[in-house]
């Protein structure tokens, strides 16, 4: 595991001397242009393991992407390695359609402590509530970034995320949004609290989100990468492209949905990815990600 070798596959080129928040900021935002946020390996006959340096060989030399628990890991060796103070939090997702969050922990984030200061950095989370910079771990204050205005809210020592929408314009209406998405304004994303985690935490959660019938990761094929200006996505046979606040504080969402024969050539075009094994879309879950 070389850190110069995982600044080539972001494409890094800047300065790594001083552990400050403009340096984490600039790592962070390379990571999430250049590493998706996907789940293919579940429907492509692979297992996702926790072990670090797996991770380092799917993501670095391999040029893929992967989930919370890989993107976060991963990340939390690349600061750690540049000197930066971080701990692993555990949180549990919001699930609209439910409206309600998870009953057990399933996604992993970071706390980074820089100048006395606490921030969250989580570049595992992907989609549209996918942030684009290091949060500052402060309760009720907006914190806008390009995919929207991003705050935390805590009471009684649990930390709630949530996400400030656009209004989004879709030119192809054909392609019609559940849970009222379009007249949703501000969606709640997910809640922790700030006790220490270690990743053998989250082995057990690991596997149930990879194998268990019911599980959202089985039900879609995943992939999304943060773009200069919004972000991509294919879940299933669905590609969605959104250009952040292209005009009058609206996102401009285009969708269109691909042939099996497509998939392969739009993963390595829109995604840079190559897969070596024989990738089966599935889409049967119809709770929304977006």
């Amino acid at each position: 595991m070389d850190i110069k070798e995982y600044f080539a596959r972001i494409s890094y080129r800047g300065s790594y001397d001083k552990p400050d928040l403009e340096t984490l900021t600039e790592i962070f935002q390379h990571h999430i242009r250049a590493v998706p946020f996907e789940n293919l390996s579940i429907h492509c006959g692979e297992s996702i393991e926790l072990d670090l340096a797996a991770t380092y060989d799917k993501i670095v030399k391999k040029k893929r992407g992967g989930w919370c628990m890989e993107n976060n890991h991963l990340l939390s060796w690349v600061l750690k390695t540049l000197g930066y103070g971080v701990t692993l939090l555990g949180s549990k997702v919001y699930v609209p359609e439910y409206d309600a969050y998870a009953d057990d922990i399933d996604h992993l984030l970071l706390k980074v402590v820089l100048c006395d200061k606490s921030y969250i950095v989580d570049g595992g989370f992907g989609m549209a509530y996918q942030m684009w910079q290091p949060m500052e771990l402060i309760s009720g204050k907006d914190q806008p970034q390009t995919p929207g205005i991003f705050r935390f809210l805590e009471e009684n020592g649990i930390w709630y995320l949530e996400k400030v929408k656009r209004k989004q314009c879709v030119p192809n209406q054909s392609f019609s949004t559940s849970h009222n998405v379009d007249k949703e304004v501000c969606r709640r994303v997910y809640l922790f609290t700030l006790q220490p985690r270690d990743i053998e935490e989250f082995r057990a959660r690991n596997l149930h989100l990879q194998t268990a019938p019911d599980s959202l990761f089985v039900m879609k094929s995943i992939c999304s990468l943060q773009t200069a200006d919004g972000v991509r996505a294919l879940v299933g046979w669905k590609l969605t492209e959104i250009k952040y606040n292209y005009k009058d504080n609206m996102d401009l969402v285009e969708i269109r949905i691909l042939a099996d024969e497509e998939m392969e050539k739009t993963l390595k075009e829109k995604f840079n990815i190559t897969l070596d094994k024989k990738f089966v879309p599935i889409n049967t879950s119809r709770l929304s990600l977006f």
